[in-house]
């Protein structure tokens, strides 16, 4: 499975005959951009995330935050199809009902007030796996995700330390959650919490 790109069709966010999408810098090799963008994002997590009441206009506010320098479409939905490693992503003119149903479940963040670790690990492990399997963004998604349930976790008491986060696990846990298996994702979590 090809989990390091993303797989787009007609895609108009890239430039020309490439697979580099168009950027603000106007950087058109993929490495460059690549480093860029994620210098550029870690800054920008580094600095207070927008404020908000957990609905998708908070959330489409932290992707426009971490990713303003980068993409004129920072914190817009995406308008292509796309998946990865063949495995595709919510359809586009799907994701705006998807993201209002999901983000609905959360009651502005009180669906996770007073809920032991355990609990907590449930619930944001559900939501986090059906957000990253709409996949709303050309690009971000990850850090979008992560950055807002960190605000999540620190608003309920349940802190995550995402520097002890491990890629080479957390990414197939992320993608067994795709597949409708949270166990692997909860322990990841898990293994963050403060």
């Amino acid at each position: 499975m090809n989990i390091e790109g993303y797989d787009a069709f007609d895609d108009p966010y890239c430039y020309p005959g490439t697979t580099v999408l168009k950027n603000l810098l106007n950087i058109q090799d993929q490495d460059t951009l690549d480093a860029f963008e994620i210098e550029i994002s870690t800054l920008r997590a580094e600095e207070p995330l927008p404020e908000g009441i957990f609905d998708t206009v908070h959330y489409r506010a932290v992707h426009h935050h971490l990713f303003q320098d980068v993409y004129d479409w920072a914190g817009q939905y995406r308008t292509v199809r796309t998946s990865k490693g063949g495995n595709f992503f919510c359809y586009q003119e799907y994701i705006p009902a998807q993201m209002d149903a999901l983000f609905q479940g959360l009651r502005g963040g009180e669906a996770f007030v007073e809920l032991t670790s355990s609990a907590f690990l449930q619930e944001i492990a559900r939501f986090l796996g059906e957000l990253n399997a709409i996949h709303p963004f050309r690009e971000g998604n990850g850090r979008s995700q992560m950055a807002f349930i960190g605000l999540i976790g620190a608003n309920v008491n349940h802190p995550f330390a995402f520097e002890r986060l491990d890629r080479t696990t957390f990414l197939p846990a992320m993608i067994a959650s795709y597949f409708g298996n949270r166990e692997p994702l909860i322990v990841e979590l898990g293994n963050l919490l403060i």
